[in-house]
Protein backbone atom coordinates (compact mmCIF):
# COMPACT_ATOMS: atom_id res chain seq x y z
CA UNK A 1 0.00 0.00 0.00
CA UNK A 2 1.25 3.71 -0.77
CA UNK A 3 2.03 5.96 2.11
CA UNK A 4 -0.49 8.74 2.00
CA UNK A 5 0.81 11.75 3.01
CA UNK A 6 0.20 15.28 4.02
CA UNK A 7 -0.08 18.04 1.51
CA UNK A 8 2.61 20.09 3.65
CA UNK A 9 4.72 17.14 3.63
CA UNK A 10 4.93 16.46 0.23
CA UNK A 11 5.89 19.89 -1.01
CA UNK A 12 8.56 19.69 2.00
CA UNK A 13 10.23 17.02 0.09
CA UNK A 14 10.93 19.36 -2.54
CA UNK A 15 13.91 21.30 -2.35
CA UNK A 16 14.70 24.77 -3.78
CA UNK A 17 16.05 24.51 -7.57
CA UNK A 18 14.29 21.26 -8.35
CA UNK A 19 13.04 20.29 -11.51
CA UNK A 20 9.37 19.73 -11.60
CA UNK A 21 6.94 18.01 -13.99
CA UNK A 22 3.81 19.66 -13.55
CA UNK A 23 0.47 17.96 -15.09
CA UNK A 24 -2.51 20.01 -16.73
CA UNK A 25 -3.74 20.76 -20.26
CA UNK A 26 -4.94 24.70 -20.00
CA UNK A 27 -5.50 24.43 -16.33
CA UNK A 28 -7.35 21.14 -16.63
CA UNK A 29 -5.76 18.42 -14.98
CA UNK A 30 -3.48 20.43 -12.83
CA UNK A 31 -2.64 19.88 -9.31
CA UNK A 32 -3.68 22.93 -7.94
CA UNK A 33 -3.27 22.07 -4.36
CA UNK A 34 0.40 21.37 -4.80
CA UNK A 35 0.87 24.62 -6.71
CA UNK A 36 -0.52 26.75 -3.51
CA UNK A 37 1.43 24.85 -1.29
CA UNK A 38 4.54 25.29 -3.10
CA UNK A 39 3.66 29.06 -3.17
CA UNK A 40 2.77 28.94 0.59
CA UNK A 41 6.46 27.38 1.11
CA UNK A 42 7.60 29.70 -1.26
CA UNK A 43 9.89 27.16 -3.19
CA UNK A 44 12.07 28.93 -5.74
CA UNK A 45 14.57 28.64 -8.40
CA UNK A 46 11.80 25.80 -9.99
CA UNK A 47 12.34 24.72 -13.19
CA UNK A 48 8.64 23.82 -14.49
CA UNK A 49 8.27 21.41 -17.36
CA UNK A 50 4.63 21.51 -18.22
CA UNK A 51 2.29 21.92 -21.08
CA UNK A 52 1.41 25.44 -20.35
CA UNK A 53 1.92 28.36 -18.00
CA UNK A 54 -1.94 28.94 -17.41
CA UNK A 55 -2.89 32.71 -16.53
CA UNK A 56 -1.74 35.28 -14.29
CA UNK A 57 -1.87 34.48 -10.57
CA UNK A 58 -4.43 31.18 -11.51
CA UNK A 59 -3.08 27.85 -10.80
CA UNK A 60 -0.18 27.21 -12.49
CA UNK A 61 0.60 30.63 -12.98
CA UNK A 62 0.85 31.39 -9.63
CA UNK A 63 4.02 29.94 -9.78
CA UNK A 64 5.05 32.45 -12.30
CA UNK A 65 3.52 35.82 -11.14
CA UNK A 66 5.53 34.74 -7.51
CA UNK A 67 8.52 34.52 -9.14
CA UNK A 68 9.29 31.46 -7.93
CA UNK A 69 10.47 30.23 -11.31
CA UNK A 70 13.99 30.05 -13.14
CA UNK A 71 13.53 28.60 -15.79
CA UNK A 72 10.18 27.11 -18.00
CA UNK A 73 9.94 24.77 -20.42
CA UNK A 74 6.69 24.79 -21.97
CA UNK A 75 4.63 24.82 -25.39
CA UNK A 76 3.02 28.18 -25.18
CA UNK A 77 2.81 31.44 -22.40
CA UNK A 78 -0.05 33.21 -24.94
CA UNK A 79 -2.39 32.77 -22.07
CA UNK A 80 -0.42 34.58 -19.34
CA UNK A 81 1.32 37.93 -19.54
CA UNK A 82 3.27 37.89 -16.47
CA UNK A 83 5.31 34.72 -18.40
CA UNK A 84 5.77 37.14 -21.09
CA UNK A 85 6.89 40.01 -19.36
CA UNK A 86 9.44 37.90 -17.33
CA UNK A 87 10.54 36.54 -20.08
CA UNK A 88 11.20 39.75 -21.94
CA UNK A 89 13.03 41.50 -18.85
CA UNK A 90 15.25 38.45 -18.83
CA UNK A 91 13.98 37.72 -15.42
CA UNK A 92 12.89 33.70 -16.76
CA UNK A 93 14.56 31.59 -19.37
CA UNK A 94 11.81 30.04 -21.43
CA UNK A 95 11.95 27.52 -23.96
CA UNK A 96 9.44 27.08 -26.33
CA UNK A 97 8.60 23.11 -27.73
CA UNK A 98 6.09 22.40 -29.80
CA UNK A 99 3.62 20.52 -28.75
CA UNK A 100 3.57 17.45 -29.82
CA UNK A 101 7.72 17.33 -29.41
CA UNK A 102 7.00 18.66 -25.83
CA UNK A 103 4.67 15.15 -24.98
CA UNK A 104 6.79 12.82 -27.30
CA UNK A 105 10.24 14.52 -25.56
CA UNK A 106 8.46 13.09 -21.94
CA UNK A 107 7.61 10.03 -23.02
CA UNK A 108 10.98 9.23 -23.95
CA UNK A 109 12.33 10.16 -21.27
CA UNK A 110 10.05 8.27 -18.84
CA UNK A 111 10.12 4.75 -21.48
CA UNK A 112 14.22 4.83 -21.17
CA UNK A 113 14.75 6.27 -25.07
CA UNK A 114 17.70 8.51 -26.14
CA UNK A 115 15.68 10.91 -27.97
CA UNK A 116 13.19 10.90 -30.76
CA UNK A 117 13.20 12.33 -34.46
CA UNK A 118 10.80 14.98 -35.81
CA UNK A 119 10.01 17.04 -39.02
CA UNK A 120 8.49 19.62 -36.75
CA UNK A 121 11.34 22.38 -35.95
CA UNK A 122 13.23 21.70 -39.33
CA UNK A 123 14.13 25.05 -40.61
CA UNK A 124 12.95 27.35 -37.77
CA UNK A 125 14.22 28.73 -34.71
CA UNK A 126 13.41 25.73 -33.08
CA UNK A 127 16.59 23.79 -35.04
CA UNK A 128 18.93 25.86 -33.69
CA UNK A 129 21.54 23.79 -31.97
CA UNK A 130 20.31 20.58 -31.99
CA UNK A 131 21.35 17.60 -34.11
CA UNK A 132 19.92 16.26 -37.33
CA UNK A 133 19.65 12.51 -38.16
CA UNK A 134 19.14 11.07 -41.79
CA UNK A 135 16.75 8.27 -42.35
CA UNK A 136 16.45 7.09 -45.75
CA UNK A 137 17.25 10.02 -47.40
CA UNK A 138 14.81 12.21 -45.04
CA UNK A 139 16.36 14.33 -42.74
CA UNK A 140 14.77 14.42 -38.77
CA UNK A 141 15.75 16.67 -36.00
CA UNK A 142 16.81 14.82 -32.80
CA UNK A 143 15.17 16.33 -29.79
CA UNK A 144 16.28 14.62 -26.06
CA UNK A 145 14.22 13.25 -23.68
CA UNK A 146 13.18 15.15 -20.51
CA UNK A 147 12.92 14.10 -17.26
CA UNK A 148 12.24 15.77 -13.88
CA UNK A 149 13.58 15.57 -10.03
CA UNK A 150 9.64 15.15 -9.20
CA UNK A 151 6.42 14.93 -10.97
CA UNK A 152 3.41 16.55 -9.78
CA UNK A 153 0.28 15.01 -10.88
CA UNK A 154 -3.85 15.07 -10.79
CA UNK A 155 -6.37 12.83 -11.09
CA UNK A 156 -9.94 12.27 -11.15
CA UNK A 157 -9.33 9.59 -8.51
CA UNK A 158 -6.98 7.37 -6.90
CA UNK A 159 -6.98 4.33 -4.53
CA UNK A 160 -5.28 3.81 -1.65
CA UNK A 161 -2.61 1.85 -2.94
CA UNK A 162 -2.16 4.92 -5.29
CA UNK A 163 -3.98 3.66 -8.73
CA UNK A 164 -4.40 6.81 -10.65
CA UNK A 165 -7.88 7.03 -12.61
CA UNK A 166 -8.18 10.29 -14.91
CA UNK A 167 -10.86 12.47 -16.70
CA UNK A 168 -10.67 14.14 -20.34
CA UNK A 169 -7.80 16.29 -21.40
CA UNK A 170 -6.16 15.63 -18.07
CA UNK A 171 -5.56 12.54 -19.86
CA UNK A 172 -2.84 14.64 -21.84
CA UNK A 173 0.42 14.64 -19.96
CA UNK A 174 0.04 13.66 -16.28
CA UNK A 175 -0.05 10.05 -16.92
CA UNK A 176 3.03 10.59 -19.44
CA UNK A 177 4.64 12.74 -16.94
CA UNK A 178 4.61 10.32 -13.82
CA UNK A 179 6.73 7.92 -16.04
CA UNK A 180 9.58 10.50 -16.43
CA UNK A 181 10.07 11.85 -12.71
CA UNK A 182 12.75 10.29 -9.87
CA UNK A 183 9.66 10.75 -7.37
CA UNK A 184 5.92 11.05 -8.39
CA UNK A 185 3.30 13.29 -6.11
CA UNK A 186 -0.31 12.56 -7.26
CA UNK A 187 -3.42 14.17 -5.84
CA UNK A 188 -6.90 13.38 -6.45
CA UNK A 189 -10.02 14.95 -6.42
CA UNK A 190 -11.29 11.78 -4.93
CA UNK A 191 -9.44 8.95 -2.65
CA UNK A 192 -11.76 5.43 -2.71
CA UNK A 193 -10.32 1.69 -1.16
CA UNK A 194 -8.53 -0.41 -3.70
CA UNK A 195 -10.98 -2.15 -5.95
CA UNK A 196 -12.85 0.77 -6.65
CA UNK A 197 -11.11 1.72 -9.72
CA UNK A 198 -12.29 -0.78 -12.67
CA UNK A 199 -8.32 -2.30 -13.58
CA UNK A 200 -9.00 -1.37 -16.74
CA UNK A 201 -10.07 2.46 -16.00
CA UNK A 202 -6.58 2.71 -14.53
CA UNK A 203 -4.15 4.80 -16.39
CA UNK A 204 -1.52 5.20 -14.14
CA UNK A 205 -0.82 2.46 -11.80
CA UNK A 206 0.58 2.66 -8.15
CA UNK A 207 4.43 1.07 -8.97
CA UNK A 208 5.46 4.33 -10.34
CA UNK A 209 3.14 6.91 -7.31
CA UNK A 210 5.53 7.57 -4.52
CA UNK A 211 2.98 9.82 -2.22
CA UNK A 212 -0.85 10.04 -2.94
CA UNK A 213 -1.28 13.56 -1.01
CA UNK A 214 -4.11 13.16 1.70
CA UNK A 215 -7.69 14.95 1.63
CA UNK A 216 -7.90 17.42 4.15
CA UNK A 217 -10.96 19.06 5.82
CA UNK A 218 -11.45 22.46 4.87
CA UNK A 219 -13.83 24.83 6.65
CA UNK A 220 -15.35 28.11 5.12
Amino acid sequence: MKKVIALSDAVELIPEGAVLMIGGFTGIGAPLRLIDELVRQRKSELTIITNDTGRPNVGLGRLISERLVYRVITSHIGLNADTQKQMIAGEIQVELVPQGTLAERIRAGGFGLGGILTLTGLGTLVEEGKATVDVDGQTFLLEKPLRADFALVAAKRADYGGNLEYAFTARNFNPLMAMAATTVIAEADEIVPVGVIPPDAVVTPNVVVDHLVAKERRHG
